[in-house]
């Protein structure tokens, strides 16, 4: 299989279903910025973590694909199978959430994203998680999009906040609150 089809080089390319669209498309947006936070993600799991957060993590790079392959389909011309995004989907990350809060201290204040380039991952793919669900969202808008994917990216960005409150705590490195200037 080559990996170049040198079909997209007139700026198109076709969705799950045969429909062509231009590559600035904002379901094409939708999917490529899915495909970038699962990039994150992987960087992430590189990272000084432990056995529980790679696993979690593995967990919801697989989600991502799933979330990628709805985003990537014309909800009116596939006819391709594709795997489905589930409640349960969501619940695994509220559970994730909820196990690491409970071994965080309060949050008192804002924090600033930084103090270990883990974190900082952390933080990124959460901005990237954001912006993935906004465009999901805009996307919405007009055509379809399953309503699990938007529930599954807004909770994800949060699953990425205190994953990155936890590496703070493990890594025994300092978290930064913000301390707004009057």
């Amino acid at each position: 299989m080559k990996v170049y089809t040198k079909t997209g080089d007139a700026g198109k390319t076709s969705l799950i279903g045969g429909t062509r669209v231009f590559k600035n498309h904002i379901r094409i947006e939708a999917y490529g910025t899915v495909d970038e936070l699962n990039s994150y993600i992987g960087l992430i799991r590189d990272q000084q973590v432990d056995n529980r957060m790679k696993a979690t993590l593995l967990e919801i790079q697989d989600r991502l694909f799933t979330i990628g392959s709805s985003l990537a389909s014309d909800p009116e011309k596939s006819k391709m199978k594709i795997p489905d995004l589930l409640e349960i989907d969501v619940e695994f990350l509220e559970k994730e959430i909820d196990f690491m809060n409970d071994l965080l201290p309060e949050m008192k204040s804002f924090v600033l994203p930084g103090g270990h380039q883990a974190v900082s991952f952390c933080h990124i793919a959460r901005c990237v998680c954001r912006r993935a669900e906004r465009i999901s969202i805009e996307l919405n808008q007009n055509e379809f999009v399953a309503k699990p994917v938007i529930k599954y990216l807004n909770r994800l960005s949060d699953y990425l906040f205190v994953a990155a409150r936890q590496l703070t705590e493990q890594l025994k490195v300092e978290e930064t609150p913000w301390k707004p200037r009057f």
